[in-house]
């Protein structure tokens, strides 16, 4: 299967401009794999390579395995209340003003992030800032928005669709399927009609117990969409015994308590045959669908169940995220960790993002995380950030 780096080439190909704004983020994270500074004098700042933004809370779907809304998400009791907290849209300019001349890779999520308020003077204001513009979205909000999209350059929109229509709305709702369908429609209408590469178009799949037998019917509707990737996420998992080791570990090292990791305790892992699962992802990978398939993590063949049965077994450690990346929350707080934002570094409405980045509490938690074995903390055995970007352990 092909590695992440892959995808560089078919931007490079597709639109040189907006490959290298990425090619630089990650080069900067590609940095602090090789060269990591764990002391607390040195300015990590100047190795941000990717910021994620949490824009807002709200969310209008509710779909069964989300970390937030799902069945086991952490969100569902206090998601009014929440929202309130959304920051203002010059909070973000501000903070987007101090982190621009680093230039990041910046990824924009929620919640629903097309449920902010301002979300299209914040993409202007960001892309003009010459940022890498990224947004993860459900996609059922997209159509009606297609012709400011496509004229404000956003970089990539990353759709979450896990399977063709009657699975995929058994899982996130009836009637997103095709909402999403009619998104990608309008978008590469407007792109032809603006005649521009931007957006590029990708779908994201989290692989559960529900959908992996489908794959391939969305791969093969997916022939119609115009994409330029899709990426088979293998999805976050945890049990019990890693969600209380994890509560003991940030009771000892850090005197807080963890919410967001039992999220994951859902069991949309359990019964996946990971032999049947590899040959799937495999023939997609194999066949030629019009647009770049990318699996994270990619795994030996015979490894595949592992990550699935095993979940106290990594697969990658060594996390670099606290180095080169950081998360800001809907409320302005500051963390490292982009699904479980349990320890906070501090805030940007009361303190420079520099000076929380460089800060005590952020040398903490590296040098924490440094001392551990594996690099890593009891938690972090299938967190998305460190499939991502961890260092893959022999024989995985």
């Amino acid at each position: 299967m092909k590695q992440n780096i892959s995808v560089v080439p078919m931007l490079f190909a597709k639109e040189l401009k907006l490959s290298a704004k990425m090619l630089y983020g990650f080069f900067k994270i590609g940095k602090a794999r090789l060269f990591p500074k764990h002391d607390y004098n040195y300015n990590h700042f100047k190795n941000l390579g990717l910021v994620y933004f949490k824009l807002t809370a709200a969310c209008n779907l509710r779909c069964v395995m989300c970390g937030q809304y799902g069945d086991k998400g952490i969100m569902k009791d206090c998601a009014a209340e929440e929202t309130k907290k959304t920051l203002p849209l010059e909070t973000w300019k501000k903070f987007i003003d101090e982190i621009a001349p680093q230039r990041p890779v910046t990824y924009i999520w929620g919640g629903e992030p097309f449920l902010y308020p301002d979300l299209f003077p914040l993409a202007k204001y960001m892309v003009d800032k010459g940022l890498f513009f990224s947004v993860n979205t459900n996609g059922t909000l997209m159509e009606k928005h297609a012709e400011q999209i496509v004229r404000d350059k956003w970089s990539t929109i990353f759709v979450s669709l896990d399977a063709f229509r009657e699975v995929n709305d058994e899982l996130r709702g009836k009637g997103a399927y095709d909402k999403v369908i009619a998104g990608f429609k309008a978008i590469n209408r407007e792109k032809q009609k603006q005649k521009s590469n931007y957006p590029f178009l990708a779908v994201v799949t989290v692989v559960t117990n529900k959908n992996y037998m489908d794959l391939h019917n969305l791969a093969e509707a997916s022939k119609e969409y115009n994409l330029d990737l899709h990426v088979f996420n293998l999805g976050t998992y945890t049990n019990d015994k890693i969600v209380e080791t994890q509560r003991r570990f940030m009771r000892e090292k850090f005197d807080t308590d963890i919410d967001c990791l039992e999220a994951y305790n859902t069991g949309y892992n359990l019964g996946i045959d990971g032999a049947r699962l590899h040959d799937i992802l495999q023939n997609l990978h194999n066949n030629d669908y019009g647009h770049t398939m990318l699996t994270v993590p990619v795994l030996n063949p015979e490894k595949t169940h592992t990550y699935y049965a095993d979940l106290e077994v990594p697969v990658r450690n060594h996390c670099i995220v606290p180095w080169c990346q950081a998360n800001v929350n809907y409320n302005g707080d500051v963390h490292f960790c982009a699904d479980y934002p349990d320890y906070i570094l501090g805030n940007i409405k009361e303190q420079s993002f520099k000076d929380i980045y460089n800060g005590d509490r952020a040398n903490k938690f590296r040098k924490t995380i440094h001392e551990c074995e594996g690099g890593m903390f009891p938690g972090c055995l299938r967190c998305y950030q460190n499939m991502l970007f961890g260092k893959k352990i022999k024989g995985f």
